[in-house]
Order: C-alpha cells, then sequence, then structure tokens
C-alpha cells in the first residue's frame, strides 16, 4: 500500500522534477509501516531520495519524501533563510530544518505554512499565502499561487502528467524502485 501512495503522491519527486512531496499514510500497525519505510528508504538512499516520518498520530503518519541535494538548494535560495529564521529555524541545514518542521508538526495545533518550502514551494507563493491567510490566490494547483501564475499552471500540468504516467507503469507492473531516477 505505500507504494501505492508514492506513486499517487510522489511521483514528481520520484521523477527529479519536484523537492518533495507529503502525504498522510493510515497504518494499522507502527512496525510493519516503519520496515516499509525502511525498506523504500534503503533502496532510494543512492538514487537520492529519503523518507522520513515527520508527523506520527493513532493510525496514521505523515510522511516527507524528499531529494535532499533539491531542499538543500532550495533552503539556501535567497530569502529563504530569513525566512525561516522568522519562523523559528536557527540552521538552514537540511537535517536540522527538517527536525525543527517535525517538531512543530508534532506540537503544533495549526499546520505551520513554512512546509511549503520544504516542498519546493516558491518564497513568494509561501509569503502570499500567510500573508492573504489562504485567501486572493491568482490560481490554485499543487499550492495556491501568487506569483508567476503562468510559469506554475505549466509545471503543475507536468505534475499531473508525470503522476499519470507513473501510475501507469506501476499498475503494468513497473516497481517503484525502478521509476524512481537518480538525480
Amino acid at each position: 500500500m505505500l507504494e501505492r501512495y508514492l506513486i499517487e503522491h510522489c511521483s514528481p519527486t520520484l521523477a527529479s522534477i519536484k523537492t518533495a512531496n507529503l502525504f498522510n499514510m493510515p497504518y494499522d500497525s507502527w512496525e510493519g509501516l516503519e520496515s516499509q519505510i525502511e525498506s523504500l528508504t534503503q533502496q532510494f538512499a543512492e538514487k537520492g531520495i529519503s523518507l522520513s516520518v515527520v508527523r506520527k498520530r493513532e493510525g496514521t503518519a505523515l510522511i516527507y519524501v524528499y531529494r535532499r541535494q533539491k531542499l538543500k538548494e532550495d533552503l539556501a535560495r535567497p530569502g529563504v533563510a530569513g525566512f525561516l529564521e522568522g519562523c523559528g529555524y536557527t540552521d538552514i541545514d537540511v537535517d536540522r530544518a527538517i527536525k525543527r518542521l517535525r517538531m512543530r508538526l508534532e506540537k503544533g495545533e495549526d499546520f505551520p505554512h513554512e512546509i511549503g518550502l520544504f516542498l519546493g514551494y516558491p518564497l513568494g507563493d509561501v509569503r502570499g499565502f500567510i500573508e492573504n491567510a489562504g485567501k486572493n490566490s491568482k490560481c490554485a494547483g499543487c499550492w495556491k499561487v501568487y506569483c508567476n501564475e503562468c510559469e506554475t499552471m505549466k509545471l503543475f500540468k507536468k505534475f499531473r502528467k508525470c503522476r499519470e504516467i507513473y501510475l501507469r507503469l506501476w499498475q503494468q507492473g513497473r516497481p517503484v524502485r525502478e521509476l524512481a531516477v537518480a538525480a
């Protein structure tokens, strides 16, 4: 079941056209899910893909699937470190930043909107979402868009096409580890 969720929710990350994806995974056995995550983490390591549980609740886990190098580059973009500092991040090292995000997800009642930066969203769109309380976007797809509408709509279309292709290939028997490309 975890493979299906990866295909449905993370194809653009597996294809290396998006930094990261996030999804809720229901589970009956935490140990069983943890074992599946460990196995996939080992299979994807050589391709530069990491899986991390960033929040665990009774019967559901929020799983973050990301490309470490792309995330490192995204966190180094102009303005991102300062923005994250304003959200309580003292370091933009990938591991420490994810640890801080995990802490915010675990203890917070509200979803931390800076998570968009960890998913590869443009800083302008993350800021726009926060400043407008999620309203007044120019358009919406994988996220609400406040800047570069035309460019982002093309990107959303690319993500949808990728998901369709990956789902079809997976349904035809191609294993998810083969669908993941090296970056």
